[in-house]
């Protein structure tokens, strides 16, 4: 019989001592001494030691870690130390028993490199580091969402099956589609801007695709995105918008989410503000003052960033790139039509979000994509919305993934990903 569940084991408390309840679970830890065997009984909101005596321990034999059952019992006073209480048991219900020795231990004692982790994901979230990543996942979005919808931002789903490349990137993945091409978008950009004729201010929260052949612990084949765009902003709003987004995320997580920083063994340190801006022509002068050879113009490489990251720890603007180094809908400055009003945000090295004020007049739009060797026919849909009276905007997209990696100080994107993809990895 499968007794139906009356409480989880957090809702457990001292007024609940004398009283029956139902928990499910999974054993964590089995103990038999003599007449009496412990169970140590966990669910996804915490642990509890489980008390088996008498006719009921005589019929244990099936029972083995990581084993699913359900209890039913009396709640009392216990002298353990590590609990507030315990669950006398009445009648115990073995819904699911696991194999044994299972190919990762859930408890730790024996560690798994990641990769045979990532095989057997699922059993992976019963480690309470490993859970506790995500539930830190979870809020992360939730305060994402909530303060985004707090400063008017209406949540969008664009297609991720596009006809054309989005930003007239190489690094697409392509498939048939009907008798067609397709591919896969790697970011919401081009809609996300038309959206604004009628929405002004818009967010998307959603997996995008690259097909870069990357192996580093920052880049994956499909990441999740976290896209803002906004009418009568320009860049220098969007930037203040994501500093506060991410100070609510660090605010909100570093007070609310103790047990997950404890599970993790890393307690989230709130950045300080404002968070500098370092312009493009800046960086330069402090790689050439590092004796590094690069001029005006070129682009930074993951060298010259570490270099840059230490100079400046934690969370910066890179600000006012060259206009040759940014995508074609990017604006240039008034003063300075070789620099664009655009932005990288970074955390060292790292980088976590880019954005810039666009390009709102459709004529400059289709030099802008001549310029870069793009034809406009291939813009078409994107660009008749144009003429349609598209309003100054300015936008960013940020990888939740890797601002996930600086808020819990893991530097492998894959440790924050359920089910990471990259040019090796496609299962589980």
């Amino acid at each position: 019989m499968v007794f139906v569940k009356t409480h989880d084991i957090s809702e457990l408390n001292s007024e609940n001592i004398g009283k029956e309840v139902v928990l499910g679970g999974w054993i964590e830890d089995l103990r038999k001494l003599g007449k009496m065997t412990f169970i140590t009984l966990r669910d996804v909101s915490g642990i509890s030691q489980i008390i088996v005596k008498g006719e009921l321990n005589e019929n244990l034999e099936e029972l083995n870690r990581q084993s699913v059952i359900s209890v039913k019992g009396i709640v009392q006073e216990t002298k353990a130390r590590d609990f507030n209480f315990e669950i006398k048991a009445e009648e115990i219900d073995v819904l699911a028993k696991a194999i044994h020795p299972l190919p990762v231990d859930p408890i730790g004692r024996v560690e798994s490199n990641i990769d045979t982790r990532l095989n057997h994901r699922a059993l992976d979230m019963r480690n309470q580091k490993t859970a506790a990543i995500f539930k830190l996942r979870h809020h992360v979005l939730a305060s994402l969402r909530k303060t985004l919808s707090e400063k008017k931002f209406i949540e969008i789903t664009t297609p991720k099956i596009i006809g054309s490349a989005s930003e007239g990137g190489a690094n697409l993945f392509s498939l048939e589609y009907f008798g067609k091409t397709a591919y896969l978008a790697q970011s919401p950009q081009l809609y996300k801007e038309q959206m604004t004729i009628g929405l002004e201010r818009v967010f998307e929260i959603s997996n995008f695709y690259r097909a870069e052949k990357s192996h580093t612990g920052r880049h994956l084949s499909e990441f999740t995105s976290v896209d803002i765009e906004a009418a009568f902003m320009d860049y220098n709003d969007v930037m203040d918008v994501l500093e506060y987004l991410i100070m609510e995320v660090y605010n909100f997580t570093s007070k609310n989410c103790k047990k997950e920083q404890e599970a993790i063994g890393h307690e989230i340190k709130i950045p300080s503000t404002p968070f500098e801006r370092i312009t493009y022509t800046q960086v330069i002068n402090e790689l050439k003052s590092s004796g590094e050879k690069i001029e005006f113009g070129d682009d930074l490489l993951d060298s010259h960033l570490r270099i840059i990251g230490n100079n400046h720890p934690g969370f910066y603007f890179l600000i006012d790139w060259p206009m040759k180094l940014k995508p074609f809908y990017i604006r240039e400055k008034d003063d300075d039509a070789t620099l664009s009003r655009s932005f990288d945000l970074q955390y060292g090295y790292l980088e976590l979000s880019s954005g810039g004020t666009r390009l709102h007049n459709p004529n400059i739009l289709k030099s802008r994509l001549k310029e870069q060797g793009l034809d406009p026919v291939q813009f078409t849909d994107h660009l008749q919305t144009f003429d349609w009276g598209m309003p100054p905007h300015s936008g960013w997209g940020m990888g939740l993934d890797r601002l996930m990696t600086t808020l819990i100080g893991i530097d492998n994107v894959r440790e924050v990903v359920l089910y990471p993809r990259d040019p090796e990895r496609l299962k589980p």
